[in-house]
């Protein structure tokens, strides 16, 4: 017999409380200063380090500080202070683009609800949970390739789709638990259960993984996410 909703939220929580111990800190490992700058940040982040994201935004933000100025830049320049963190063609587009419907729909400020967000070119849900939870402090329930195949693993979902992994932890967590719930499901990807060997062994909820010890295969492993970041 499977297991019921409300036993996967008394699980989700059991867990939470846990990963709150562990990561206390739940937040995005970008630095940024405004609401653009954390967009920006974060659509500089697919597929590339937060390490080496941090290390290109502070020359970017100098010349090009908001999206006024990234909308009327030349998208050259803006390649060549992007360019080590791969994809830079693509990534100035959606930089530029973003930029420039900010500027025209929203008087140059970055919207705060979904709706607007991911009407933004290049955006997506995950860039725009990243937004409302760090910046406006609403809901927002980030998933990545960690969360995609942590989740799995914990039993918390069956799908890989991350609109539908976002869905399933929205019924199981309470909208406060959505961003540090998924920051810490990130760091816990990063440094215990990782795609090829989870440290099981040192997983402080292996009591609550319906998978400890199982070497991920298939399913269990995370693919990359592509398109709208």
């Amino acid at each position: 017999m499977g297991e019921t909703r409300e036993q996967m939220r008394s699980r989700a929580a059991r867990i939470g409380k846990v990963f709150a111990r562990v990561y206390p800190k739940a937040r995005i490992s970008l630095d940024f200063e405004t609401p653009w700058q954390c967009l920006a940040a974060t659509i500089l982040s697919a597929q590339c380090t937060d390490e080496r994201v941090n290390r290109v935004t502070p020359a970017l933000f100098r010349e090009f500080p908001d999206a006024r100025t990234t909308a009327a830049a030349k998208p050259e320049r803006i390649e060549k202070l992007i360019a080590s963190t791969g994809f830079f063609r693509q990534k100035t587009k959606s930089l530029m683009g973003a930029a420039k419907a900010i500027v025209e729909r929203h008087r140059g400020e970055v919207p705060e609800t979904m709706e607007d967000l991911v009407a933004l070119p290049g955006v997506g849900r995950k860039t725009a949970n990243v937004i409302l939870g760090h910046v406006f402090g609403h809901p927002g329930f980030v998933v990545d390739t960690h969360v995609r195949r942590v989740t799995y693993r914990l039993g918390f979902t069956t799908s890989t789709d991350p609109d539908q992994i976002e869905a399933d932890m929205g019924e199981i967590l309470p909208p406060k638990e959505w961003t540090p719930f998924s920051m810490r499901l990130i760091l816990h990807g990063r440094n215990i259960c990782l795609a090829r060997n989870p440290g099981c062994d040192s997983c402080p909820v292996s009591d609550d993984c319906p998978k400890v010890g199982v070497v991920a295969s298939g399913r269990g492993k995370a693919r990359p996410l592509r398109g709208r970041i």
